[in-house]
């Protein structure tokens, strides 16, 4: 009975180290490569995004504080 009990526990392992080593594999060829790449560029600019408007926003907040009129800055 032990026996038996020790194979499947060293099948489950093995197959748990198979799919590991097989996402592993993917994940280093050409293919994985451009999806990491490309769900880095995306949040990259997701950042870039958020941080546009959290200066439009603030600059907002800083032109209401100080009486600045958007309409009457005129810039260079």
């Amino acid at each position: 009975m032990k026996r038996i009990v020790w194979m499947g526990i060293g099948v489950a392992i093995g197959v748990i180290a198979f799919r590991k080593i097989t996402e592993a594999q993917a994940s280093l060829g050409p293919e994985g490569l451009n999806r990491a790449v490309g769900r880095m560029a995306d949040g990259l600019f997701d950042f870039a995004d958020a941080v546009r408007t959290g200066m439009h926003q603030r600059e907002e907040d800083l032109r209401a504080a100080l009486g600045i009129d958007d309409a009457g800055a005129a810039r260079p």
